[in-house]
C-alpha cells in the first residue's frame, strides 16, 4: 500500500485544530487507559490499521495488558473489562456505527449510569475524534510501521 498524500503538510492548521482537540481529551480526567481502549476499538470497527497499531502500542505504554488487548474485540464475552469500560465501549461501537445505530436509548442509559454528564460529552468527543483520524489515516492510506524480526544467528 502507497500513502496517498501527507494530510500534515497538506493542512497543517487544520491538522493542529484536531491535535489540540486531542489534547483537550486527554486533560478531561478520562482514565488514560479506557481512553485508549476506545481509540482501540473503534480503530478495528473502522478497520484502521495506522490507528490500531498507534494505540496498541500506547496502551502498552501505559500498561495496558496483552490480554486485555488481544480481547478487546471480543469485550461482550470476556470478564477483563469494568462496568465503564463496558459503557464506555458499547457507546463507543453505537456512536462509531451511528448509521446503523442510532444510539439507542439502553446503550445511552448504561453510560450515564457510568458517567457523568461532562464524562459523556468528554467520551463521545474522544469517539469523534478518533474515527476522524481513522477517517483521514484510511483515506490517505497511512502506513503504519513495520517491524522486522530479528533474524537468529
Amino acid at each position: 500500500m502507497k500513502p496517498r498524500m501527507n494530510f500534515y503538510q497538506a493542512a497543517p492548521d487544520t491538522m493542529k485544530a484536531l491535535m489540540a482537540l486531542e489534547e483537550q481529551i486527554q486533560s478531561t480526567g478520562l482514565e488514560k487507559s479506557l481512553i485508549e481502549l476506545v481509540k482501540i476499538r473503534a480503530s478495528q470497527i473502522n478497520g484502521c490499521a495506522f490507528c490500531i497499531n498507534m494505540h496498541t502500542e500506547d496502551a502498552r505504554k501505559r500498561g495496558e495488558t496483552e490480554q486485555r488487548i488481544y480481547l478487546l474485540n471480543a469485550w461482550r464475552e470476556s470478564p477483563l473489562y469494568t462496568d465503564r469500560e463496558r459503557a464506555a465501549l458499547d457507546w463507543t461501537e453505537s456512536v462509531t456505527l451511528i448509521a446503523e445505530t442510532h444510539t439507542p436509548d439502553d446503550v445511552y442509559e448504561q453510560v450515564r449510569a457510568q458517567f457523568s454528564d461532562a464524562e459523556t460529552v468528554n467520551l463521545t468527543m474522544l469517539i469523534g475524534a478518533i474515527n476522524a483520524w481513522n477517517r483521514l489515516a484510511i483515506a490517505f492510506r497511512a502506513v503504519h510501521p513495520v517491524k522486522v524480526k530479528a533474524s537468529v544467528a
